[in-house]
């Protein structure tokens, strides 16, 4: 009979904790069997909703005003941390950080598809399986104002491209075919990438990384070979302007 009562007891506790902790006690515990959330696990800041998957852009995007906010798209369904464990298979309503209930909103000047606003911060696609180019997962045509070239150890600034330069490389991009980066992570040799950020005309920007020996992009797409011709020039050029050279 103790032995009873005592299991009782033990199913009573753990049934209490369950219910005290939420789904993330639980679905911890479930992971933790299973060998996947034996740690903490620090996220991407990203959401999904429509079938993309956004990322922050926290540092590209500080100046966004308050009127940048266009109308209710969409709410949080499911926040990853402290719930999820490493084998969750993302869905629409999902963020990494934001709580259930977080309102997602469209940006004006940009497709949904592109750029949201959630908890004051703006998400960019990372990836959506219906874009066939950099011009369908990106709302930038058109938009571009210039192109600048960046330290690889720290993202500092380094200088602009010319005028000339940025047109090229805005032109050509959004025409680029996106084969994802795992094929070319797969068909190409490892090596360092040079940074590239894109600046737009409502003074928001963005990090490229550009591959010279592959003329790939970390964005999952191949450049042209004018592309590759004004940044290998301009790189050199602005480093020496600099003095890195």
């Amino acid at each position: 009979m103790r032995i009873i009562t005592r299991l009782a007891i033990a199913i009573l506790i753990l049934a209490t904790m369950l219910s005290a902790s939420g789904c993330g006690f639980k679905n911890g515990l479930a992971g933790a069997l299973r060998g996947n959330c034996l740690g903490e696990i620090e996220w991407v800041d990203f959401l999904m909703l429509g079938d993309v998957r956004y990322t922050s852009n926290s540092e590209g995007t500080k100046g966004v005003s308050e009127g940048k906010q266009g109308e209710k798209i969409g709410d949080v369904s499911y926040m990853l941390n402290d719930h999820a464990c490493t084998d969750h298979k993302s869905k629409n309503g999902d963020a990494a950080y934001l709580p259930i209930g977080t309102p997602i909103y469209a940006m004006n000047g940009y497709k949904p598809s592109y750029r949201v606003i959630a908890d004051g911060k703006v998400y960019e696609a990372h990836s959506n399986p219906h874009a066939k180019t950099i011009g369908d997962l990106w709302d930038i045509d058109g938009k571009t104002a210039k192109v600048s070239l960046e330290s690889g150890m720290d993202g500092s600034p380094i200088g602009d491209f010319t005028p000339e330069a940025s047109a090229v490389f805005a032109r050509d991009l959004t025409q680029l075919t996106l084969v994802g980066y795992d094929k070319i992570y797969k068909d190409n040799k490892p090596e360092y990438g040079i940074f590239l950020r894109v600046h737009l005309q409502d003074g928001t920007s963005f990090r490229m990384v550009y591959y010279e020996n592959a003329n790939a992009f970390t964005a999952g797409a191949y450049g042209t070979e004018a592309m590759k011709s004004v940044i290998v020039s301009e790189r050199t050029r602005i480093k020496k302007a600099a003095g890195l050279m």
